[in-house]
């Protein structure tokens, strides 16, 4: 008989009694049946058995000294930390009292003395078929879990860069702006994208400018602050959120940025570049913004003007840079400012 499975060695009962002959004996047959024992005197000695190495069963003597049985049970079943263990009872008083006592206290099974051992082997094997299905229905849903958590990051992330992907960071945008506007806290968007991308893939080919991106997460991942967040939101594209920051900050953070992704230098399997990239950002509250889609436009319209006035620089919407960008001689608005075009 195998009690458990192969690879995991036979079940370990623990035999708790005060008294010796008792111990020895059923010690003998549960070992003679091919299970490991560990035993205890009294109840606080099994506490202590138990929470150093939890065993795969308890046989639990009821009356005994400093800590009975009915109290042993209770601990065990009350301790989060400890996994399932099946208690059979084992005491001399057979009434349904006694009995409905240790059930309640957290016992799985009961059986009195004098033991009948052909009758406490059945039930042994009972509990511990039970314990193996709960410990493979706690694996499966812990497989389930981590399957689970794996779909979630892959609905949420860019498979190139590992950022946030355009639909997920529109999702942390929205939550953020509802928060800034219930709470009037400040929040930065930054539209960022690589000049002259284009001719890294022309030049170099698709991997080169693949591994370019990736850098570039990583550059933009190493500059923002644990609260904040960046997504690729398309193609060169890049939007970083900022809770909790001014205008004055946000241009003070792309600026940083930007110094950082002109600094570096792109590798890649046979060659290496040099990039820079372009900065919108908008802030809210904006008396010309009123909702997630304007701040984005905002900041999108920031970058157009920033790749037209000659690109490597960080501009704000609505600044003095910004406004003589978009205004006409005659006050009308650009095309830029008007449909967010790039």
């Amino acid at each position: 008989m195998v009690p458990r499975d192969a690879r995991d060695g036979p079940a370990r009962i623990l035999i708790v009694d005060d008294h010796e002959d008792n111990v020895e004996l059923l010690r003998a047959r549960l070992e003679a049946r091919g299970y490991e024992t560990d035993t205890a005197a009294d109840g606080q000695q099994a506490l202590e058995h138990v929470r150093a190495a939890p065993p795969d069963l308890i046989l639990l003597d009821v009356m005994m000294p400093k800590v009975d049985g009915i109290e042993v049970a209770k601990r065990v079943k009350s301790d989060s930390t400890l996994p399932f263990i099946p208690i059979i009872m084992q005491t001399a008083l057979d009434s349904t009292e006694s009995k409905v006592e240790g059930l309640d206290a957290g016992a799985d099974d009961y059986i009195t003395k004098p033991i009948n051992f052909a009758e406490l082997e059945a039930r042994v094997r009972s509990l511990l078929r039970i314990k193996n299905l709960q410990e493979q229905v706690e694996g499966q849903k812990h497989e389930l879990e981590q399957l689970n958590e794996r779909l979630l990051r892959i609905s949420q992330t860019d498979g190139l860069t590992g950022l946030f992907n355009r639909r997920h960071i529109e999702q942390e945008l929205g939550h953020m702006f509802d928060h800034s506007v219930r709470l009037g806290e400040l929040l930065a968007v930054l539209m960022v994208d690589l000049d002259k991308f284009k001719s890294v893939n022309d030049t170099y080919g698709h991997q080169a400018g693949d591994e370019v991106l990736r850098q570039m997460s990583e550059l933009l991942t190493r500059a923002v602050r644990e609260i904040d967040r960046v997504g690729r939101y398309g193609g060169e594209e890049f939007m970083i959120l900022l809770p909790g920051t001014s205008a004055e900050e946000a241009v003070t953070f792309g600026e940083r940025a930007r110094q950082a992704i002109e600094a570096h230098t792109f590798t890649f399997p046979g060659g290496e570049l040099h990039r820079t990239a372009s900065f919108g950002v908008a802030t809210f509250p904006h008396t010309r913004i009123h909702g997630c889609d304007d701040l984005v436009r905002a900041a999108d319209d920031a970058l157009y003007v920033a790749k037209e006035s000659g690109r490597n620089r960080v501009v704000l919407f609505d600044s003095d840079e910004f406004n003589a960008h978009t205004q006409t001689s005659d006050g009308d608005v650009s095309k830029a400012a008007a449909t967010g075009g790039r």
